[in-house]
């Protein structure tokens, strides 16, 4: 394509599934155009700052068997683990020392009425010991409403659920064939979350088998029309022994994934200019400057995992997961390296909500 034509479809105030689609299949010197416009909207529109995230993986125990994920519950050579209360108030000592006013808690998804009371008294225990200055974000999977609602009243305040794909029959296919696994639940508890008024997240995988360019910018299209504040996105990355592993021969290469992904990251943000979105840990897998070029080209927040060592090792969701016996020291030291790397600052002391969220809720 011609600069212009590329720069006419980027300058659109409203952007069509059509639009989308040219914007994801730029190649080689095409792609800098798109990512250079996200990168001045990003800049625009949310600073130059980036958001910090402390992660902990709070655990891998999952009721889910989807056919990609490393802790899926029929994987039975995945070693389970719980992080205690302690384990997790240390964690989040040592993020606030050092000025991270943010954490995510992922775990495994369960919905049994011990899970949800451990989560409940983990949240009011973390409100008591640091208090209400903390931004704290939830992925724990699909819950009830009333879940939901009562792990706000607890102190979360942000909460992730990725859709993985919005084509229905894709998500049908990487997933078992069971009410456990409802296209249609997932996007309820999607809905429910938003009620709820959290800040809430959503993301897909980028690579997938079977998966098109056309998918993708339905996906974005979707993000746009429910008006989410954050997103969390990163290539498909295999895993062994899962059933999907079994179609890696059908997945694009790791640079084609890498590239795909940082065009979703770069039309994400030209499309939804004021939102939160992640610089992931997937796209470090499949390329040593992922994190750092995902900043480049959109995205503005970090997750530097302060699990302990003990734990992270065991939160496989796919082969060859970066950094699993990096202290926590290591990890928060790489982690300013590739802010600066892009050119970026780090937003120390502050919790980095979303830009979005505040401007809808206090118009």
């Amino acid at each position: 394509m011609k600069p212009q034509e590329i720069t006419d479809i980027i300058q659109k105030p409203l952007h069509f599934l059509s639009d989308i689609i040219t914007l994801l299949s730029l190649q080689g010197d095409e792609m800098n155009l798109l990512f250079k416009k996200a990168r001045e909207i990003k800049e625009k529109h949310v600073g130059n700052e980036v958001y910090l995230r402390g992660l902990i993986e709070y655990s891998n125990i999952c009721a889910k068997d989807c056919h990609y994920c490393g802790i899926r519950k029929s994987n039975h050579e995945c070693r389970r683990y719980r992080m205690t209360d302690a384990d997790v108030l240390e964690a989040v000592h040592f993020a606030c020392k050092n000025n991270i006013q943010s954490i995510v808690i992922q775990s495994g998804e369960l919905s049994s009425p011990e899970f949800v009371q451990c989560m409940t008294g983990l949240l009011e225990n973390i409100r008591k010991y640091i208090g209400n200055d903390l931004g704290i974000t939830l992925s724990c999977g699909e819950q009830s409403k009333e879940t939901y609602e009562r792990w706000k009243k607890a102190g979360a305040t942000r909460y992730l659920l990725r859709i993985e794909t919005t084509n229905r029959e894709l998500y049908e296919k990487i997933h078992p064939k069971n009410k456990l696994h409802s296209f249609d639940s997932r996007l309820d508890a999607l809905k429910q979350i938003q009620k709820c008024g959290f800040q809430t997240g959503t993301g897909v995988m980028i690579g997938l088998p079977g998966q098109t360019v056309e998918d993708l910018a339905s996906d974005i299209l979707f993000m746009h029309d429910m008006d989410i504040d954050m997103c969390g996105m990163g290539p498909y990355v295999e895993s062994i022994n899962t059933p999907l592993y079994e179609r890696k021969s059908e997945i694009p290469d790791a640079e084609t994934r890498s590239d795909l992904t940082l065009k979703m990251i770069a039309v994400l943000r030209i499309v939804m200019k004021d939102i939160n979105i992640a610089s992931t840990t997937a796209l470090q897998t499949l390329n040593p400057n992922g994190k750092k070029n995902a900043l480049l080209v959109g995205a503005n927040v970090i997750m530097p995992n302060i699990t302990p060592i003990k734990c992270k090792t065991d939160y496989n969701l796919y082969t060859g997961k970066p950094g699993s016996f990096n202290t926590r020291e290591a990890e928060l030291e790489n982690t300013f390296n590739i802010i600066s790397a892009a050119g970026t600052e780090p937003n120390n002391g502050k919790r980095g909500d979303s830009v979005r969220f505040l401007r809808r809720n206090n118009p």
